[in-house]
Protein backbone atom coordinates (compact mmCIF):
# COMPACT_ATOMS: atom_id res chain seq x y z
CA UNK A 1 0.00 0.00 0.00
CA UNK A 2 1.08 3.58 -0.71
CA UNK A 3 1.07 5.50 2.57
CA UNK A 4 0.64 9.24 3.09
CA UNK A 5 2.84 11.32 5.36
CA UNK A 6 1.80 12.13 8.92
CA UNK A 7 0.42 15.59 9.59
CA UNK A 8 2.50 18.17 11.38
CA UNK A 9 1.63 21.50 12.93
CA UNK A 10 1.28 24.22 10.35
CA UNK A 11 -0.03 21.85 7.66
CA UNK A 12 -3.11 22.79 5.64
CA UNK A 13 -5.99 20.28 5.61
CA UNK A 14 -8.94 20.34 3.23
CA UNK A 15 -12.58 19.87 4.18
CA UNK A 16 -14.56 18.21 1.38
CA UNK A 17 -18.26 17.35 1.06
CA UNK A 18 -18.28 14.19 -1.05
CA UNK A 19 -21.83 13.09 -0.29
CA UNK A 20 -24.23 15.18 1.80
CA UNK A 21 -23.91 18.95 1.41
CA UNK A 22 -25.33 19.71 4.85
CA UNK A 23 -22.19 21.53 6.00
CA UNK A 24 -23.18 24.39 3.70
CA UNK A 25 -26.62 24.87 5.21
CA UNK A 26 -27.46 27.65 7.67
CA UNK A 27 -28.58 25.10 10.27
CA UNK A 28 -24.99 23.75 10.40
CA UNK A 29 -23.21 27.11 10.62
CA UNK A 30 -22.35 26.67 14.31
CA UNK A 31 -20.91 23.20 13.58
CA UNK A 32 -18.76 24.67 10.82
CA UNK A 33 -17.38 27.28 13.21
CA UNK A 34 -16.68 24.75 15.97
CA UNK A 35 -14.97 22.31 13.59
CA UNK A 36 -12.74 24.98 12.06
CA UNK A 37 -11.73 26.18 15.51
CA UNK A 38 -10.83 22.64 16.60
CA UNK A 39 -8.69 22.10 13.51
CA UNK A 40 -6.79 25.28 14.37
CA UNK A 41 -6.39 24.05 17.95
CA UNK A 42 -4.55 21.04 16.53
CA UNK A 43 -2.17 23.52 14.91
CA UNK A 44 -3.53 22.91 11.41
CA UNK A 45 -4.77 25.35 8.80
CA UNK A 46 -8.29 24.44 7.59
CA UNK A 47 -9.09 24.96 3.90
CA UNK A 48 -12.77 24.58 3.09
CA UNK A 49 -12.90 23.54 -0.57
CA UNK A 50 -14.93 25.83 -2.87
CA UNK A 51 -17.95 23.56 -3.37
CA UNK A 52 -18.12 22.12 0.15
CA UNK A 53 -20.41 24.89 1.42
CA UNK A 54 -22.75 25.16 -1.58
CA UNK A 55 -25.51 23.30 0.22
CA UNK A 56 -27.47 20.09 -0.08
CA UNK A 57 -29.45 20.86 -3.23
CA UNK A 58 -26.46 22.03 -5.29
CA UNK A 59 -24.23 19.12 -4.31
CA UNK A 60 -27.03 16.62 -4.84
CA UNK A 61 -27.35 17.91 -8.40
CA UNK A 62 -23.62 18.30 -9.06
CA UNK A 63 -21.52 15.26 -8.13
CA UNK A 64 -18.87 16.56 -10.53
CA UNK A 65 -18.39 19.56 -8.19
CA UNK A 66 -17.82 17.25 -5.23
CA UNK A 67 -15.30 15.23 -7.22
CA UNK A 68 -13.53 18.41 -8.34
CA UNK A 69 -13.03 19.49 -4.73
CA UNK A 70 -11.36 16.18 -3.94
CA UNK A 71 -9.11 16.39 -6.97
CA UNK A 72 -8.22 20.03 -6.34
CA UNK A 73 -7.29 19.16 -2.76
CA UNK A 74 -4.89 16.56 -4.11
CA UNK A 75 -3.38 18.92 -6.65
CA UNK A 76 -2.89 21.70 -4.08
CA UNK A 77 0.64 21.18 -2.74
CA UNK A 78 -0.15 23.12 0.45
CA UNK A 79 -2.77 20.59 1.50
CA UNK A 80 -1.42 17.57 3.38
CA UNK A 81 -4.67 15.97 4.60
CA UNK A 82 -8.31 15.66 3.56
CA UNK A 83 -11.19 15.48 6.04
CA UNK A 84 -14.64 14.45 4.87
CA UNK A 85 -17.43 16.70 6.08
CA UNK A 86 -19.87 13.84 6.75
CA UNK A 87 -21.28 10.76 5.06
CA UNK A 88 -24.55 10.56 3.14
CA UNK A 89 -25.76 8.05 0.61
CA UNK A 90 -24.66 8.81 -2.96
CA UNK A 91 -20.91 9.30 -3.10
CA UNK A 92 -20.80 6.55 -5.74
CA UNK A 93 -21.87 9.23 -8.22
CA UNK A 94 -18.34 10.69 -8.03
CA UNK A 95 -16.78 7.52 -9.47
CA UNK A 96 -16.82 8.44 -13.20
CA UNK A 97 -15.20 11.82 -12.52
CA UNK A 98 -12.38 10.21 -10.55
CA UNK A 99 -11.88 6.68 -11.85
CA UNK A 100 -11.89 7.75 -15.51
CA UNK A 101 -9.28 10.43 -14.81
CA UNK A 102 -5.98 8.59 -15.25
CA UNK A 103 -3.96 11.75 -14.71
CA UNK A 104 -5.53 12.20 -11.28
CA UNK A 105 -5.00 8.56 -10.33
CA UNK A 106 -1.34 8.80 -11.32
CA UNK A 107 -0.94 12.03 -9.34
CA UNK A 108 -2.67 10.58 -6.25
CA UNK A 109 -0.38 7.56 -6.23
CA UNK A 110 2.70 9.77 -6.43
CA UNK A 111 1.37 12.29 -3.90
CA UNK A 112 -0.73 10.37 -1.33
CA UNK A 113 -2.48 12.45 1.33
CA UNK A 114 -4.13 11.59 4.60
CA UNK A 115 -7.84 10.94 3.94
CA UNK A 116 -10.29 10.37 6.81
CA UNK A 117 -14.03 9.73 7.12
CA UNK A 118 -16.57 6.96 7.59
CA UNK A 119 -20.10 5.85 6.64
CA UNK A 120 -20.88 6.44 2.92
CA UNK A 121 -17.24 7.46 2.64
CA UNK A 122 -16.71 3.67 2.45
CA UNK A 123 -17.08 4.10 -1.34
CA UNK A 124 -14.23 6.63 -1.43
CA UNK A 125 -12.04 4.41 0.74
CA UNK A 126 -12.61 1.43 -1.55
CA UNK A 127 -11.86 3.67 -4.54
CA UNK A 128 -8.50 4.67 -3.04
CA UNK A 129 -7.86 1.07 -1.97
CA UNK A 130 -8.23 0.04 -5.60
CA UNK A 131 -5.51 2.60 -6.39
CA UNK A 132 -3.34 1.01 -3.69
CA UNK A 133 -3.47 4.05 -1.38
CA UNK A 134 -3.89 3.75 2.40
CA UNK A 135 -6.79 5.79 3.84
CA UNK A 136 -8.37 5.90 7.28
CA UNK A 137 -11.83 4.84 8.40
CA UNK A 138 -11.97 7.37 11.17
CA UNK A 139 -13.20 10.76 12.40
CA UNK A 140 -14.94 13.22 10.09
CA UNK A 141 -15.58 16.95 10.38
CA UNK A 142 -19.22 17.24 11.49
CA UNK A 143 -19.48 14.21 13.76
CA UNK A 144 -16.13 14.55 15.51
CA UNK A 145 -14.25 17.81 15.06
CA UNK A 146 -17.53 19.72 15.37
CA UNK A 147 -18.65 17.82 18.48
CA UNK A 148 -21.01 20.25 20.26
CA UNK A 149 -19.59 19.64 23.73
CA UNK A 150 -16.82 21.93 24.98
CA UNK A 151 -14.20 19.42 23.81
CA UNK A 152 -13.92 16.58 21.32
CA UNK A 153 -14.76 13.21 22.85
CA UNK A 154 -11.46 12.19 24.53
CA UNK A 155 -11.17 8.71 22.97
CA UNK A 156 -11.89 10.08 19.50
CA UNK A 157 -9.47 12.96 20.03
CA UNK A 158 -6.72 10.55 21.06
CA UNK A 159 -7.10 8.69 17.77
CA UNK A 160 -7.31 11.84 15.65
CA UNK A 161 -4.02 12.80 17.30
CA UNK A 162 -2.46 9.67 15.80
CA UNK A 163 -2.62 11.42 12.43
CA UNK A 164 0.40 13.38 13.69
CA UNK A 165 2.40 10.40 14.93
CA UNK A 166 4.57 7.96 13.03
CA UNK A 167 4.20 5.17 15.63
CA UNK A 168 5.57 1.77 14.66
CA UNK A 169 2.39 0.13 15.97
CA UNK A 170 -0.56 0.92 18.20
CA UNK A 171 -3.29 -0.97 20.03
CA UNK A 172 -7.03 -0.41 19.81
CA UNK A 173 -8.60 -1.17 23.16
CA UNK A 174 -12.17 -0.59 24.23
CA UNK A 175 -13.21 2.87 25.37
CA UNK A 176 -14.27 3.05 29.03
CA UNK A 177 -17.31 5.12 28.01
CA UNK A 178 -19.82 5.07 25.18
CA UNK A 179 -22.14 7.89 24.18
CA UNK A 180 -25.65 8.13 22.83
CA UNK A 181 -26.38 9.95 19.59
CA UNK A 182 -27.76 13.43 20.04
CA UNK A 183 -31.38 14.22 19.24
CA UNK A 184 -30.75 17.96 19.00
CA UNK A 185 -27.89 19.28 16.87
CA UNK A 186 -29.03 22.90 16.95
CA UNK A 187 -27.10 25.80 18.39
CA UNK A 188 -29.04 25.24 21.62
CA UNK A 189 -26.94 22.11 22.22
CA UNK A 190 -23.56 23.85 22.05
CA UNK A 191 -21.69 23.17 25.29
CA UNK A 192 -24.07 20.39 26.34
CA UNK A 193 -22.49 16.98 26.92
CA UNK A 194 -23.76 13.84 25.27
CA UNK A 195 -25.53 11.26 27.41
CA UNK A 196 -22.81 8.78 28.35
CA UNK A 197 -22.63 5.30 29.86
CA UNK A 198 -19.85 3.19 31.35
CA UNK A 199 -18.70 0.53 28.89
CA UNK A 200 -19.70 -2.71 30.64
CA UNK A 201 -18.98 -5.17 27.82
CA UNK A 202 -15.78 -4.07 26.12
CA UNK A 203 -14.61 -6.06 23.11
CA UNK A 204 -16.62 -9.26 22.97
CA UNK A 205 -15.60 -12.57 21.44
CA UNK A 206 -18.38 -14.15 19.41
CA UNK A 207 -16.11 -17.01 18.40
CA UNK A 208 -12.39 -17.70 18.11
CA UNK A 209 -9.26 -17.68 20.28
CA UNK A 210 -5.56 -17.03 20.04
CA UNK A 211 -4.07 -14.52 17.58
CA UNK A 212 -5.00 -13.78 13.98
CA UNK A 213 -3.00 -11.62 11.59
CA UNK A 214 -4.15 -9.99 8.39
CA UNK A 215 -4.53 -6.72 6.52
CA UNK A 216 -7.56 -4.54 7.26
CA UNK A 217 -10.37 -4.07 4.75
CA UNK A 218 -14.04 -3.21 5.23
CA UNK A 219 -16.44 -0.35 5.94
CA UNK A 220 -20.11 0.37 6.57
CA UNK A 221 -22.40 -2.65 6.11
CA UNK A 222 -25.15 -0.51 4.56
CA UNK A 223 -22.68 0.84 2.00
CA UNK A 224 -21.66 -2.70 1.06
CA UNK A 225 -25.33 -3.65 0.73
CA UNK A 226 -25.89 -0.71 -1.62
CA UNK A 227 -22.82 -1.71 -3.66
CA UNK A 228 -23.98 -5.31 -4.00
CA UNK A 229 -27.73 -4.90 -4.54
CA UNK A 230 -30.18 -2.66 -6.38
CA UNK A 231 -31.39 -0.98 -3.22
CA UNK A 232 -31.17 2.77 -2.69
CA UNK A 233 -30.18 3.86 -6.22
CA UNK A 234 -31.00 1.90 -9.34
CA UNK A 235 -27.63 2.51 -11.01
CA UNK A 236 -25.33 2.17 -8.00
CA UNK A 237 -24.66 -1.57 -8.28
CA UNK A 238 -23.88 -1.33 -12.01
CA UNK A 239 -21.60 1.69 -11.54
CA UNK A 240 -19.69 0.06 -8.69
CA UNK A 241 -19.28 -3.09 -10.78
CA UNK A 242 -18.01 -1.05 -13.72
CA UNK A 243 -15.23 0.45 -11.63
CA UNK A 244 -14.52 -2.67 -9.57
CA UNK A 245 -15.23 -0.95 -6.25
CA UNK A 246 -16.05 -4.17 -4.40
CA UNK A 247 -12.70 -6.01 -4.25
CA UNK A 248 -12.34 -9.36 -6.01
CA UNK A 249 -12.55 -12.47 -3.83
CA UNK A 250 -8.81 -13.00 -4.19
CA UNK A 251 -8.28 -9.57 -2.64
CA UNK A 252 -10.22 -10.59 0.49
CA UNK A 253 -8.08 -13.68 1.11
CA UNK A 254 -6.44 -13.50 4.53
CA UNK A 255 -7.87 -10.06 5.35
CA UNK A 256 -9.37 -8.90 8.64
CA UNK A 257 -12.81 -7.70 7.57
CA UNK A 258 -14.20 -4.77 9.57
CA UNK A 259 -17.92 -4.00 9.47
CA UNK A 260 -20.25 -1.60 11.27
CA UNK A 261 -23.85 -0.46 11.00
CA UNK A 262 -25.13 3.05 10.31
CA UNK A 263 -27.06 5.55 12.40
CA UNK A 264 -30.34 4.24 10.98
CA UNK A 265 -29.98 1.28 13.38
CA UNK A 266 -31.23 -1.40 10.99
CA UNK A 267 -33.89 -3.73 12.33
CA UNK A 268 -32.58 -7.25 12.98
CA UNK A 269 -34.11 -8.75 9.84
CA UNK A 270 -32.66 -5.97 7.71
CA UNK A 271 -29.29 -6.52 9.37
CA UNK A 272 -29.59 -10.22 8.53
CA UNK A 273 -30.38 -9.42 4.90
CA UNK A 274 -27.44 -7.01 4.60
CA UNK A 275 -25.02 -9.47 6.17
CA UNK A 276 -26.31 -12.29 3.99
CA UNK A 277 -25.65 -10.22 0.86
CA UNK A 278 -21.99 -10.20 1.89
CA UNK A 279 -22.02 -13.91 2.62
CA UNK A 280 -23.30 -14.60 -0.89
CA UNK A 281 -20.13 -13.05 -2.33
CA UNK A 282 -18.08 -15.78 -0.62
CA UNK A 283 -15.86 -13.43 1.40
CA UNK A 284 -16.52 -15.18 4.73
CA UNK A 285 -14.76 -18.19 3.22
CA UNK A 286 -11.73 -16.03 2.36
CA UNK A 287 -11.13 -13.64 5.27
CA UNK A 288 -9.00 -14.53 8.29
CA UNK A 289 -11.29 -12.87 10.83
CA UNK A 290 -14.16 -10.39 11.18
CA UNK A 291 -14.54 -7.46 13.57
CA UNK A 292 -17.80 -5.62 14.14
CA UNK A 293 -18.24 -2.08 15.45
CA UNK A 294 -20.48 -1.20 18.38
CA UNK A 295 -24.07 -0.67 17.19
CA UNK A 296 -25.19 2.97 17.46
CA UNK A 297 -26.87 3.52 20.85
CA UNK A 298 -26.34 -0.24 21.43
CA UNK A 299 -29.54 -0.80 19.45
CA UNK A 300 -30.27 -4.51 18.83
CA UNK A 301 -26.98 -5.34 20.51
CA UNK A 302 -27.78 -8.95 21.44
CA UNK A 303 -29.90 -9.59 18.35
CA UNK A 304 -27.01 -8.64 16.08
CA UNK A 305 -24.67 -11.04 17.89
CA UNK A 306 -27.06 -13.91 17.32
CA UNK A 307 -27.53 -13.04 13.64
CA UNK A 308 -23.79 -12.73 13.05
CA UNK A 309 -23.21 -16.24 14.33
CA UNK A 310 -26.15 -17.65 12.36
CA UNK A 311 -25.30 -15.99 9.04
CA UNK A 312 -21.56 -16.70 9.14
CA UNK A 313 -22.34 -20.27 10.20
CA UNK A 314 -18.71 -21.27 10.45
CA UNK A 315 -17.18 -21.71 13.90
CA UNK A 316 -13.69 -21.73 12.40
CA UNK A 317 -13.92 -18.03 11.46
CA UNK A 318 -12.86 -15.81 14.42
CA UNK A 319 -15.25 -12.92 15.15
CA UNK A 320 -14.79 -10.01 17.58
CA UNK A 321 -17.63 -7.60 18.37
CA UNK A 322 -18.28 -4.18 19.92
CA UNK A 323 -15.19 -2.29 18.79
CA UNK A 324 -15.25 1.52 18.78
CA UNK A 325 -15.29 2.34 15.08
CA UNK A 326 -17.98 3.56 12.74
CA UNK A 327 -21.22 5.27 13.72
CA UNK A 328 -21.23 4.62 17.48
CA UNK A 329 -19.48 7.14 19.73
CA UNK A 330 -16.56 7.39 20.40
CA UNK A 331 -14.54 6.13 17.43
CA UNK A 332 -11.02 5.03 16.65
CA UNK A 333 -9.07 4.89 13.37
CA UNK A 334 -8.95 1.79 11.15
CA UNK A 335 -6.34 1.99 8.36
CA UNK A 336 -7.09 0.37 5.02
CA UNK A 337 -4.71 -2.29 3.81
CA UNK A 338 -2.29 -2.26 6.73
CA UNK A 339 -1.17 -5.26 8.75
CA UNK A 340 -2.95 -5.92 12.05
CA UNK A 341 -3.16 -8.57 14.73
CA UNK A 342 -6.27 -9.59 16.63
CA UNK A 343 -5.58 -11.04 20.06
CA UNK A 344 -8.71 -12.92 21.06
CA UNK A 345 -7.39 -13.67 24.52
CA UNK A 346 -6.51 -10.06 25.39
CA UNK A 347 -9.40 -8.74 23.25
CA UNK A 348 -7.18 -6.20 21.50
CA UNK A 349 -6.67 -5.16 17.90
CA UNK A 350 -3.11 -4.04 17.22
CA UNK A 351 -2.12 -2.23 14.05
CA UNK A 352 1.29 -3.72 13.39
CA UNK A 353 2.95 -1.07 11.23
CA UNK A 354 3.21 2.69 10.97
CA UNK A 355 0.23 4.48 9.47
CA UNK A 356 2.57 6.72 7.49
CA UNK A 357 5.56 6.57 5.22
CA UNK A 358 8.95 7.37 6.68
Amino acid sequence: MIKPSALKKGDAVAIVSLSSGMLGEDFARHELEIGLRRIREFGLEPVVMPNALRGMKYLQEHPEARAQDLKDAYYDERIKGIICAIGGDDTFRLLPYIMDDNDFISHAKKNPKLFTGFSDTTINHLMFYKMGITTFYGPNFVCDLAELDDEMLPYTKSFFSKYFAAEDRYSIESSDIWYEERTDFSENSVGISRISHPEKRGHEIIQGSGKVRGRLLGGCLESFYDILTVNRYENQKAMCEKYGIFPDLSEWRGKILFLETCEEKPEPEKFRKELFSLKETGIFEEVAAVIFGKPADEAFYEEYKTIIKEVIDDERLPVMYNLNFGHAYPRCVIPYGLEAELDFDKKILEVGESLFRA
